[in-house]
């Protein structure tokens, strides 16, 4: 695994008020367009593709009920 530092170029400081302008996800932005921004940024992140989405591992964890 290959180590990443972070780059310090790609943000800067701010004012409160520079902050709440450049914010992507204002008030009048829907939740479903957050949510598939968001989804889009988590795909970009973990290297898979929008119309080749992994698939869940239902082996890896276990449920068992709680008796009271």
């Amino acid at each position: 695994m290959a180590d990443y530092k972070f780059d310090r170029n790609a943000f800067r400081i701010q004012t409160f008020g520079e902050a709440d302008a450049s914010n992507k996800f204002s008030k009048d932005t829907p939740y479903a367009e957050r949510l598939r921004q968001a989804y889009y940024l988590i795909s970009q992140a973990y290297g898979f593709s929008m119309s080749n989405q992994p698939r869940l591992d239902k082996s890896f964890f276990s449920i068992r009920k709680m008796n009271n």
